[in-house]
């Protein structure tokens, strides 16, 4: 049931897995942690596949379509074609289970409800998966095989070539691994690892950056765990590390973080200032920014202002930062492995609505750099659009402000010859993918 409930969430207000099954945790009361993970995983890999779960489904269900269907209806379907087939890796049946799910849904959604698919259900445990791949493009097949939108199929391979788009595309098919970034305020970095230890927590370093670990086992999970609790960790992916690395903010100076929700830059910020200092974060949504609070208090922060407003617009402050740091909303197309849903809310055309607030946010955020300060702009995004471009834009409207070498060096170059923006992709660094550029004010 929780399972169903988040789909329906995810399909009525286009929520992301995680907040869709925070809503419904509250709504149904679950205080199981055992079902709320179950429930994760299941959501997860199921919207993961989503494109070709539903071509399977219409298939056996034509000529109707499972949009066709009321919200719990098509969740269920969905649930059902992973979990009887996708889970058997398309061989084994198990009728039992199979009735078992059935009856399942009966008991949640009612029998009048789901008679309207039932006599497909037989047909979805039989049929051949190969069958949904006759008379397709080549890219809508290579589409369905990795669980993309035929859109960003053919956009990956004009960007990046045939070869390299293939191994993107497949490495986006499983999560990337988890990192955390060792919180420093709180105690020393052995200290933090010998308490990660005890707590049945295995981690690798990451090489070039200065606090990020790669978790490699856990005996649970880790925001249940008392060093988390703490603030000794973040669990934070390496290219936003990087991010933050990349500013370079020393103890004492003046920083501006824009689009500062949930807090992930916020406090490695401060982390690396030492705490001295001072950074506004701005950010416009309340719900987030109140995230940010219990983030910032976790991690031991002492020297964030929050400010609530839109970056579209000129910002509420007037105070000249030696480090403004850019980090807009984006299409994700880099996280895709991480964040599946988001694959299927977005079309070719949002890549080109998305830079457009992008480009509001950077000539706001451009007038609060102090001359001999950076702008550091980056998005989880592979599209040269909401990236190389813009940059490209930027600096033809700002000509008071030049390319800036990154360092740490992470990643490859920049497309379109931009050589001093850094690249990350999930085929790569097993990260999300990723772009930074460092603009100096002359």
């Amino acid at each position: 049931m929780l399972a169903i409930e988040t789909l329906s969430w995810m399909e009525m207000r286009k929520l992301s897995e995680r907040l869709a099954l925070a809503k419904t945790i509250k709504q149904l009361r679950i205080r199981n942690p055992d079902a709320v993970r179950l429930a994760h995983r299941l959501v997860c890999e199921t919207v993961r596949r989503r494109n070709f779960i539903d071509k399977f489904a219409n298939n056996a269900l034509k000529p109707e379509a499972i949009s066709e269907f009321q919200l719990g209806v098509q969740a269920f379907l969905r649930l059902y074609v992973y979990q009887t087939r996708i889970v058997k890796n398309w061989s084994k049946i198990n009728v039992e289970e199979a009735e078992n799910i059935a009856k399942l849904a009966r008991s949640i959604l009612g029998w009048r409800t789901l008679r309207k698919v039932e006599h497909v259900l037989g047909l979805l445990l039989t049929q051949k998966q190969a069958s949904i791949l006759e008379g397709v493009s080549d890219e809508e097949k290579f589409g369905l095989l990795t669980f993309h939108p035929t859109w960003f199929v053919r956009y990956c391979s004009r960007l990046l070539g045939r070869k390299e788009a293939i191994a993107l595309l497949e490495a986006n098919m499983n999560s990337p691994p988890t990192y955390i970034r060792l919180n420093t305020l709180k105690a020393s970095e052995n200290e933090v690892l010998e308490k990660l230890v005890e707590g049945g927590i295995k981690t690798e370093k990451v090489e070039g950056l200065e606090h990020a670990y790669e978790v490699r086992s856990a005996k649970q999970p880790l925001a249940r765990t008392m060093s988390f609790r703490e603030g000794l960790f973040y669990i934070q992916d390496k290219a936003s590390c990087f991010a933050a690395e990349a500013a370079n903010p020393k103890p004492e100076i003046t920083v501006l973080d824009v689009c500062a929700a949930p807090g992930a830059k916020t406090t490695y910020l401060a982390q690396l200032m030492r705490n001295r200092g001072r950074i506004y974060s701005v950010d416009y949504s309340r719900r987030r920014m109140n995230v940010w609070r219990g983030e910032t208090a976790r991690m031991g922060v002492d020297n964030a202002i929050p400010i609530i407003a839109d970056a579209c617009n000129p910002l509420p402050i007037r105070t000249e930062a030696d480090v403004v740091i850019l980090d807009p909303p984006c299409t994700s197309t880099g996280a895709f492995g991480k964040l599946p849903s988001a694959k299927w809310r977005l079309t070719r055309r949002s890549v080109d609505k998305m830079a457009e607030i992008q480009w509001k946010m950077l000539n706001s955020c451009a007038e609060n750099v102090k001359p001999g300060g950076a702008l550091i702009y980056s998005t989880c995004s592979v599209t040269v659009e909401e990236n190389e471009m813009l940059i490209e834009r930027f600096l033809k409207w700002h000509p008071g402000y030049s390319l800036a070498e990154i360092t740490p060096k992470m990643g490859l170059p920049g497309l379109r010859g931009l050589e001093k923006c850094l690249r990350l992709y999930p085929h790569i660094h097993q990260c999300n993918g990723f772009f930074i550029a460092k603009l100096s004010k002359k």
